[in-house]
């Protein structure tokens, strides 16, 4: 069976299925609507971790999103569900069925049928007009040589599979996409940063439990990617932050000073350093803050580690709104700022003010 996917969540769950039922799938990752690039690659590495992770067969399929733009040329005003999207789809299916009758298989089927926000509809009439068109195009050039394929009309939401795949989202730690992929869908679903917020929030409730191993893991790159820092701004974790605090120990044991940030009004906040948790005292927000003297030789920080509800391809980071790490990385652009937060947490865009600062990258 060759599976046209468009992410690794969306696959999970159905490339489960097809294992535990004697299917043998071979995955055709082909989806040239993802906008930008950069969400492109993240999306597609996903896919592609997912597959050898199970040892099955995963193919790249070409990504030219200008012609994708000139398939869809006269639709791009259409809504969710409308006229681009089916042609979307069937440009998609299209070369999923050709994929198919080159490797010899018989039938093809795709993920984007598991999602609820698709119309099943308009997905099965783009399967059923790939089939058409590959088989026909074969019997207009007489190549009898050439085997026929058949799209696999299959509903993906059914059978627990949805319940399923968000249990298997978790489990694997992959990346999640909050818009279908392409910048039409991506300017109709973009939230206000109080929408984000809220959601960021109602999310992280689901990952309670994956909160502790997701710090730990980014705890672990962190340690990598900080060798040879002398000299670090980070973070006293929140509840709903990833907890940096074996990452701060560590570095002091390096011999790295660590830098916490203090805020001392309605709008600035200043740095002290930290050596231990007695260093620590409740501060505004009820958030443990450090006690001693400022510290203001900024010049000397190698690395700013920047907390955040959400963060995009882009570096955007939404914060809680009170604008102190705005003000304050704005008044000292030289610092190297690297965005922390879970994979939940990276989202296709973040909605951002002139006087927002942008991450250097985001781990």
């Amino acid at each position: 069976m060759l599976l046209h996917a468009c992410c690794a969540p969306c696959s999970s769950a159905i490339v489960e299925w097809m294992l535990a039922n004697g299917v043998r799938p071979v995955i055709f990752y082909f989806n040239p609507n993802i906008f930008p690039l950069e969400e492109y690659e993240i999306r597609k590495n996903e896919s592609k971790r997912h597959a050898e992770s199970l040892g099955i067969r995963w193919i790249d399929g070409d990504y030219n999103h200008e012609a994708w733009r000139c398939g869809v040329s006269g639709l791009e005003g259409q809504p969710e569900r409308g006229l681009r999207c089916e042609r979307c789809f069937t440009l998609r299916l299209i070369a999923a069925a050709k994929q198919a009758q080159a490797l010899g298989i018989k039938y093809f089927t795709t993920t984007l049928a598991s999602s609820r926000w698709k119309s099943l509809d308009q997905i099965n009439r783009a399967g059923l007009a790939a089939e058409q068109m590959v088989n026909g195009s074969m019997v207009n050039a007489q190549c009898s040589m050439v085997n026929e394929v058949s799209f696999w009309a299959q509903n993906w939401r059914k059978g627990g599979l949805q319940e399923r795949r968000n249990q298997l989202l978790r489990e694997n730690n992959f990346y999640n996409q909050q818009y279908c992929g392409c910048e039409f869908s991506m300017r109709q679903a973009a939230p206000t940063k109080q929408s984000l917020r809220e959601q960021m929030r109602e999310t992280g409730r689901l990952y309670l439990l994956q909160k502790q191993r997701f710090s730990e893991e980014i705890v672990n790159k962190l340690q990598h990617r900080l060798i040879g820092v002398r000299m670090v701004l980070a973070y006293w974790p929140l509840p709903d932050e990833v907890d940096l605090r074996p990452l701060l120990h560590a570095l002091i044991s390096d011999g790295c000073t660590v830098l916490l940030p203090k805020v001392i009004d309605n709008e600035n906040m200043e740095l002290r350093r930290y050596t231990s948790a007695t260093d620590l005292a409740e501060g505004a927000f009820h958030i443990q803050e450090p006690i001693g003297e400022p510290f203001t030789d900024y010049e000397q920080i190698d690395v700013a580690l920047i907390p955040g509800m959400a963060f995009d391809a882009a570096g955007r980071r939404l914060g809680r709104g009170r604008g102190y790490y705005d003000r304050f990385l704005s008044a000292h652009p030289h610092l190297y700022k690297i965005g922390i937060c879970f994979p939940y947490q990276r989202v296709a865009e973040v909605p951002a003010e002139e006087h927002d600062v942008v991450m250097d990258e985001v781990v």
